[in-house]
């Protein structure tokens, strides 16, 4: 969703893109409109590398104008929701003691606010529902006691000992040990009384249901919805040992008071034919009936998801048959017809059409479904309503209109507000870019284009190509080659802090971001063709990419290469340094990456290597050890950065270790950076800064760019 005009935030102007910028520069959250369409709320925040602080601020931004108000620069504040009309505010604000207050703001009298709850616990991701004039339904989440009650980490008894006694795994997911503290979804009344809101007592809808949503580690509102008639939410099989599984359910919590009384039994949506995850429930605006989205395979965090509608919610039972539910598009497996997969759905303010966010040809686009038309008219089949760029939120841009206000980024502007109408998608309005396209701070959407190339197969393969801002067609730029993750995920035109090719380019790159078999975004065959040959295909593809740019982009000198890759680009790190591509580099950079699969059954979960190795390792060895790279270190010789974290329970830090005593012993130029207080990902701002610092500072070394800063400046603890 390309920005070509609109209102930016005119405070922050940056002549040159660094990672001081990156880090520092303002970041919108996506926009909620009130429901005239006059305003929509959202928050700002930023960080100052001066101060060493972050600040937030809650504001609300003309639709018409594209002129903001600040509303609020309270610390600690969150979430900003309208409540009935066009002038009042709910939002978040962390209390003391680990509570949180419930806050109510207006913007005809900034300033004036008063608390209309106070919850003892941390609560998150708040929806809300009309009920009817002064009367509201609340729906959040928090995590709860295994008694039901909200948990305050604040209030938790101190323990004599350390120890951690599990009688079945997971023992640690992402960055944290698993504790008896589940995910729960609460929901109450907020109603109005004499002038003022307030909040009556919650209800844990979960309380005794041994379900978790929502599920962990990074479910949030995407994993339940709120209607007039109840609560409908997603939650993984409590049968079944999350480790192993993938399997969710849906769940539909009939309510019919929301002020009190204890929460109605869930009941249970199991179709035969869907048994992988779930997510993405949402009622339709009259709350008659509901969408989500599932998998059809158990284990695999990577199938196809389905587009589920169920007709009538009422009339929903505990049935895999049931008349009331039907997938759309059920075709066979879904590969042929449409082969894309939803990340998320809702429907249009009408009711009549679903929108599905997806991810195609390196873009997360918007699409309309129409559910009154019949599967042989093309209104059934899915219609983009975006272009080029990345849809991250979609609502109602006001009561009675169909009109829809989207919000999203692209590879050189942060964030974007737009006004998309369904049936005129070709005229989408431009409420305001953050960094007017990139102006700001100094880069330009020219500096992004697109690349195809011939794959190991019958296939192309897609890259997305970042220029320096200064480019010129008549000089050479040494190349950055950087891998995604994933394996199943793509190098997608959206704005990011972690891993930014802009900051590379910046520097004076060009910057190649290939998306290989196992991407998303290019049919689920080309998903699934990555399983059991994380070493095969993508490789293949990965040599013929590199191949392409030294034979048809004349502007890059491959003969000054570098290779960079996190996580599943970390693995094709280690198997670049035991294969023929490793030698074309000057320099590789690995973060958090697979050194040895067998290692892989200390991760969190183990579902995710056994799909994609032909099952654990004692029924399928050969191939856990076939791609495994460390049985090639014998041939690694390429000097390389190894980056690798503690709190990174996905692939612990015994694989950077690894790697670097390996690079160490064979007298190959190496380093190794950890962050104590970082997982999988480096978020920390001035940790950011360190990371940024050393990784350019290292490529840059081999390549014959200047240093971009002294790391000494930086704070950084040194070993041996």
């Amino acid at each position: 969703m390309s920005a070509g005009s609109g209102t930016s935030n005119k405070s922050f102007h940056a002549d040159r893109f660094t990672p001081e910028i990156l880090l520092s520069a303002p970041r919108r959250s996506p926009a909620v409109p009130d429901p005239s369409g006059n305003l929509a709320v959202y928050t700002v925040s930023a960080y100052s590398f001066e101060l060493n602080k972050k600040t937030t601020e809650i504001k609300v931004i003309s639709i018409n104008s594209g002129q903001s108000t600040l509303i609020t620069g309270d610390e600690k504040t969150s979430e900003p929701n309208w409540l009935e009309d066009d002038t009042e505010l709910l939002w978040l604000k962390k209390g003391e003691t680990g509570a949180t207050k419930l806050v109510v703001g207006s913007v005809d009298k900034i300033g004036e606010t008063y608390v209309a709850g106070i919850l003892p616990g941390d609560i998150s991701n708040v929806k809300l529902r009309s009920l009817g004039p002064e009367r509201i339904a609340i729906a959040l989440t928090g995590k709860s006691w295994p008694n039901g009650t909200l948990y305050n980490k604040e209030q938790e008894p101190k323990r004599r000992s350390t120890g951690r006694l599990y009688d079945q795994t997971m023992v640690r997911h992402w960055d944290e040990y698993v504790t008896p503290q589940k995910n729960a979804i609460w929901y109450g009344l907020f109603q109005k009384s004499r002038s003022k809101w307030s909040l009556t007592s919650v209800i844990n809808a979960l309380k005794d249901t041994g379900l978790e949503s929502p599920i962990p580690t990074f479910g949030g509102k995407d994993h339940f919805d709120i209607s007039s008639t109840g609560l409908i939410f997603v939650a993984k099989d409590p049968e079944l040992n999350p480790a192993f599984n993938t399997k969710c359910n849906f769940y539909y919590v009939p309510v019919s008071d929301f002020s009190g009384g204890p929460a109605p039994k869930p009941q249970k949506l199991e179709l035969e034919t869907l048994q992988g995850a779930a997510s993405s429930p949402v009622f339709s605006p009259d709350g008659k009936s509901a969408a989500f989205l599932q998998m059809q395979q158990n284990g695999y965090e990577s199938d196809k998801n389905r587009l589920v509608h169920i007709t009538s919610i009422a009339e929903l039972r505990e049935t895999s048959d049931s008349s009331t539910v039907a997938q759309i598009l059920n075709i066979e497996d879904q590969k042929t017809e449409w082969d894309r997969s939803p990340s998320s759905v809702s429907f249009s303010p009408d009711g009549t059409m679903l929108l599905p966010v997806v991810e195609d040809n390196g873009d997360d686009k918007l699409f309309k479904i129409d559910l009154n038309a019949s599967p042989a008219e093309p209104a059934h089949h899915p219609q983009s309503l975006t272009g080029p760029g990345v849809v991250s939120d979609v609502q109602p841009l006001k009561i009675g209109s169909n009109e829809l206000f989207i919000s999203g980024s692209t590879l050189t502007d942060d964030s974007i507000y737009a006004i998309v109408d369904p049936s005129q998608p070709a005229r989408a309005r431009i409420v305001s870019s953050n960094s007017r396209n990139g102006a700001s701070v100094g880069l330009s959407s020219d500096q992004v284009s697109d690349i195809w190339f011939k794959g190991a197969g019958a296939y192309q393969v897609h890259a997305l190509v970042v220029k320096p801002s200064n480019f010129s067609e008549d000089q050479k730029y040494p190349l950055a080659y950087m891998i995604h993750g994933g394996p199943q995920g793509a190098w997608t035109r959206s704005w990011s802090t972690r891993w930014n090719p802009a900051v590379f380019a910046e520097q004076g790159y060009v910057v190649i971001c290939p998306n290989p078999t196992g991407s998303t975004g290019y049919g689920q065959a080309f998903v699934d063709a990555i399983t059991e040959s994380w070493g095969g295909l993508p490789y293949e593809d990965l040599v013929n990419g590199f191949e392409h740019v030294k034979e048809h982009l004349p502007y890059v000198d491959t003969d000054r290469a570098v290779a960079l890759g996190a996580s599943y680009g970390g693995y094709m790190m280690n198997w670049f340094q035991g294969h023929a591509l490793g030698r074309v580099f000057k320099a590789l950079v690995c973060h958090d990456g697979v050194f040895s699969m067998p290692s892989q059954m200390a991760s969190d979960e183990q579902y995710f290597p056994n799909h994609d190795l032909g099952g654990p390792y004692w029924k399928s060895e050969d191939t856990w050890q076939k791609w495994s790279p460390h049985r090639f270190t014998g041939n690694w010789s390429t000097p390389m950065l190894v980056i690798h974290n503690e709190l990174d329970y996905r692939l612990p830090i015994s694989e950077g270790l690894a790697m670097f005593n390996v690079l160490q012993e064979r007298g190959i130029e190496s380093r190794f950076l950890t962050f104590s207080d970082e997982n999988h990902w480096v978020l920390k701002e001035e940790n950011s800064l360190v990371w940024h610092t050393v990784v350019l500072n290292w490529i840059n070394k081999f390549v014959g760019l200047p240093a971009y800063k002294d790391e000494d400046t930086l704070g950084i603890k040194y070993g041996g």
